[in-house]
């Protein structure tokens, strides 16, 4: 349930969640709830409260015995971690001061550009759209000349259910490896047959290119932990995502304690002014407790206040991994 705790062994089909076993799938069934198992409610709570974590320790310490007025009026009471994301570091306030400096030079990693596509695919196309992406994209994420990585790709559950919504993120080794990747798939026999077949099954699709947050520390590695996914979209008003970032990174190390972190980008081509957030969780109850406990520990709620009159619009979607998706 919490971050502390990984899957015992990949080619043992356990969720690190439970002890279900993870639904097999079939390519010729489209992934839906029927292939996650409810957890145990009595054991994410057994885990949360017998979790030996330092710093939630001392967090959960300070809001019973001090309040958050109390902190405030007395930082020593406080871990160096708490006021780090509370009151903001010293270079976080040193960032807020210079805004000389580009905003992506501030916020991303540098290192890798994310693409997000999404495919609204007919729903009585499906079953031909699942056969035709499980074909081709483990042999370009697989093949060295294309120089991709494929993050994961999902089917949204709760969101848009006008369409089948197909979500695929991938990986690229700076927008260098982006125009690479681009001309060869597109002098690639087998993609371009691929892209004649997609066109008929799809009722639109779109693509972001996307940076990793700097405060993130990277995106997930691929893992078989199951469960489902929840993909947040946030958009910030024009000229505010730098002061968001301020703000979220401070209460970030509270959600990080409860919830196991995916992915943070924002997008630099495309929908301009978004924020991409990726969890996951054993189920939907799972997610409920892990949200609840983030009220519990000091400065979120600072976070909340700070960062939501920043935002334009905001959406949540209930995604499950396809079959061949390198996080499950």
């Amino acid at each position: 349930m919490l971050r502390s705790l990984r899957p015992g062994s990949a080619a043992t089909g356990i969720r690190c969640f439970s002890s279900v076993p993870i639904a097999s799938n079939s390519n010729k069934r489209i992934p839906s709830f029927a292939d996650i198992h409810a957890g145990e409610l009595d054991k994410y709570k057994a885990e949360y409260n017998s979790l030996h974590h330092p710093t939630l320790a001392q967090l959960r310490h300070d809001a019973k015995v001090d309040g958050e007025k109390a902190i405030r009026k007395d930082e020593s009471l406080a871990p160096k971690l708490f006021k780090s994301f509370l009151y903001g570091s010293s270079t976080t306030k040193a960032e807020t001061s210079s805004f000389e400096e580009s905003f992506s030079k501030k916020l991303m990693r540098g290192k890798y550009v994310h693409e997000i596509v999404t495919h609204k695919v007919i729903p009585g196309k499906a079953l031909e759209y699942l056969d035709l992406v499980t074909n081709l994209y483990p042999k370009i994420a697989s093949n060295d000349k294309f120089q991709v990585h494929l993050v994961g790709s999902w089917r949204t559950l709760i969101g848009d259910m006008d369409t089948y919504s197909m979500s695929h993120i991938w990986e690229y080794k700076g927008y260098q490896g982006f125009h690479h990747t681009q001309n060869a798939v597109h002098a690639d026999e087998e993609y371009l047959y691929y892209l004649e077949q997609l066109r008929p099954l799809l009722r639109s699709r779109e693509s972001d290119l996307m940076q990793e947050f700097d405060f993130w520390g990277g995106t997930a590695q691929p893992h078989n932990f199951g469960g489902i996914f929840e993909l947040r979209t946030y958009d910030i008003f024009s000229g505010r995502l730098l002061e968001w970032e301020q703000h979220w990174r401070k209460g970030l190390e509270c959600r990080k304690q409860v919830m196991e972190p995916v992915g943070a980008w924002f997008t630099q081509l495309g929908h301009l002014n978004r924020v991409q957030h990726l969890w996951q969780f054993a189920d939907l109850e799972h997610r409920k407790i892990s949200r609840e406990k983030c009220w519990e520990l000091p400065g979120w709620a600072d976070t909340v206040h700070e960062t939501v009159k920043l935002i334009d619009k905001m959406e949540s979607n209930i995604l499950i991994p396809l079959k061949f998706s390198p996080l499950k």
